[in-house]
């Protein structure tokens, strides 16, 4: 069995960006099929876990895909707020990734 690892030593990328005015999109891809399936196998990342993980419900994760032809995961949720409105504190979306990075992967 695996050590616990961070989702962030496992993946090669880890992005987030605008995806329009009222969408982030997230990338993870991985180098290899080893650790890409062994994310996918320890359902730490659900859309119900990405909601928790955002702090915003189910229905706001728009876009949970798992490719295995690309080694990827692609994520994109609904923002709080349009980007570049009143508030917004990244308008392009490229630090939205940051919960993501302590996800725990058994």
């Amino acid at each position: 069995m695996s050590q616990p690892t961070r989702l962030v030593d496992l993946a090669k990328t880890l992005r987030s960006k605008n995806a329009g005015v009222d969408l982030i999109t997230f990338d993870i891809f991985f180098d290899d099929e080893a650790r890409f399936q062994r994310v996918v196998d320890s359902k730490a990342l659900t859309r119900e876990s990405i909601a928790e993980l955002f702090r915003t419900t189910p229905e706001a994760v728009v876009t949970f895909l798992e490719l295995p032809p690309l080694k990827a995961i692609k994520i994109t949720i609904r923002r709080d707020r349009p980007s570049g409105s009143p508030g917004d504190t990244d308008i392009f979306g490229a630090q939205q990734y940051a919960p993501l990075v302590g996800v725990v992967i058994p």
